[in-house]
């Protein structure tokens, strides 16, 4: 039998044409991805993430549209499943009450599971502000719809 693990990210674009990464690190395991991650048992893509959101970001989104759902394969890099990913545009309902940082891994505290949040311009965001494939690639499609649109 194989292994589906869903995930669910949102790309929340700020008035400065900045787009919010989090870096994190799990047990040692270093990684900036977008904000969002996995699907629970009953839950709806959209749920899911607006959950996230309330998680990680301690604030409510409005889903404005689908961008991009994986459509190659990818494993996934904590276990042996295969990774599908489904990225939103969102907004913030209210402003974001987070700490935002300049630097990569700019951790406040310690612990095994570590979060901190930064901004990153659009036009200077390169695939390898991220770590994972599917991440790269959503950089890829974002970079030309933005190049088209502005």
């Amino acid at each position: 039998m194989y292994k589906f693990n869903v995930r669910v990210y949102g790309l929340l674009i700020n008035e400065n044409n900045q787009v919010l990464l989090s870096d994190e690190e799990e047990y040692g395991f270093r990684f900036s991805k977008f904000p969002g991650g996995g699907l629970e048992y009953g839950e709806g893509l959209i749920d899911a993430l607006k959950r996230e959101f309330v998680e990680e970001c301690n604030t409510e989104v409005e889903v404005l549209e689908h961008f991009y759902t994986t459509d190659f394969f990818i494993q996934s890099a904590f276990n042996d499943s295969q990774i599908i990913s489904v990225y939103y545009i969102v907004r913030p309902l209210a402003d974001l009450q987070l700490c935002f940082k300049d630097k990569i891994f700019d951790f406040d505290g310690e612990g095994d599971i570590l979060q901190a949040f930064r901004w990153k311009n659009i036009n200077e965001l390169r695939i390898e502000d991220v770590t994972f494939p599917t991440d790269q690639r959503v950089i890829e499609l974002l970079k030309e719809r933005w190049l088209q649109d502005h």
